[in-house]
């Protein structure tokens, strides 16, 4: 009975989807960055590289091209599955696909965030939002606007640091989830995943990564380094979410998009 009402929630998230968008028409906002050599990766963590194959016309009059790419699962806009920082939980293929699809909610916190850049959101935060846009509807995707996301790819102002290496951690400077936060979603709000427009869901001087360890236990996967969330709404759009299918995956590129 419990996998027969999962089924009916996606199928029905499918339905409300595609039915809007066949409706009224509405706006699609790419919550991505794009991937090259600019895009930002965890200090300790391989860059993006991309290898051309071919580009051009063959000897038989076709034009074409191809590449090879690599990259690190965890850089520019990208999802932490829950294996990330909790043991015998989901990895990124068997993230199901209802958690990554959904109405969302937008907090932002940039006038706060901006002024100190080791910021945590806190649970007063979240009770600040909803005495002015109403409850967290239950089973939501919740983004966060910490303003930062204006200062990528410029690993400087973004992260705090543009150094590289184990010796670059204990300069990350830039906000995050509070544990005590994350766990109030979970608790009260049942969330199905969260995002933000920094590099981590812990703020950068985290050195046990508790808001990472908070949601993954509980299976609530993570979206980092969210771009434009500026433009949405504080309600009123809908989140899909899907990440490259990697077997036994920690994480992984994402395409992020709005709909509103």
């Amino acid at each position: 009975m419990k996998n027969i009402l999962l089924l009916l929630v996606l199928v029905n998230s499918y339905v409300t989807i595609a039915q809007n968008l066949l409706g009224e028409p509405r706006e699609i906002i790419d919550l991505t960055h794009a991937f090259s050599n600019e895009t930002v990766y965890w200090v300790t963590s391989k860059g993006f590289e991309l290898e051309e194959v071919a580009k051009g016309v063959t000897e038989k009059g076709y034009y074409y091209s191809a590449n090879n790419f690599s990259t690190a699962e965890h850089g520019g806009t990208h999802i932490d599955a829950p294996i990330h920082f909790a043991k015998n939980r989901q990895s990124l293929e068997e993230i199901p696909l209802h958690k990554l699809i959904g109405n969302g909610v937008k907090i932002d916190v940039s006038k706060k965030a901006l002024k100190n850049p080791d910021y945590l959101i806190s649970i007063q935060d979240l009770k600040e939002w909803e005495l002015k846009n109403n409850r967290i509807p239950m089973a939501s995707i919740v983004l966060f606007q910490t303003g930062f996301g204006k200062f990528y790819p410029n690993a400087k102002k973004y992260l705090g640091t543009d150094k590289k290496g184990p010796d670059a951690v204990k300069e990350l400077h830039f906000p995050g989830l509070s544990p005590e936060a994350a766990k109030w979603l979970i608790l009260n709000r049942n969330i199905k995943a969260v995002g933000l427009d920094t590099a981590s869901i812990d703020h950068g001087q985290s050195t046990n990564f508790a808001t990472h360890v908070a949601l993954m236990t509980k299976n609530v996967p993570a979206f980092e380094n969210v771009a434009n969330l500026e433009k949405l709404p504080a309600t009123g759009f809908e989140i899909i979410a899907l990440p490259i299918k990697i077997k036994g995956g920690s994480g992984g590129p994402l395409r992020i998009i709005a709909i509103k």
